[in-house]
């Protein structure tokens, strides 16, 4: 089973209108999330198992625990996935973006 947390979320004061929402994503074995954007600028670090991470324009990516991804605002996110099919994953995000922005779309 994968899971989205909300761990925190907070305005910048000395940005207006921006806001930093801290949240943990946990994949399952296999587990993934079909290709998406992201409002903001996203950074992204794995504390259990691997991931890859795939940005549109760039390399696949694979990351074990201590590994960190960023996406710049809007880069389309074509893979976003646990890298074993037996092994669970995690990983906390931290997105910087617009005030009362949707954090994530998902992209057909």
């Amino acid at each position: 089973q994968d899971v989205i947390e909300p761990i925190s979320s907070h305005a910048l004061p000395n940005v207006p209108g921006k806001r930093v929402t801290i949240v943990r994503v946990f994949y399952g074995p296999g587990g993934f999330t079909p290709a998406h954007r992201h409002a903001g600028s996203v950074t992204a670090y794995v504390t259990t198992g691997e991931l890859r991470s795939h940005l549109a324009g760039g390399p696949v990516e694979t990351g074990g625990v201590g590994h960190s991804f960023f996406e710049p605002p809007g880069a389309v996110q074509l893979v976003s996935a646990n890298a074993s099919m037996t092994e669970p994953a995690e990983l906390i995000a931290v997105f910087v973006a617009d005030e009362g922005a949707q954090l994530t779309t998902l992209v057909k």
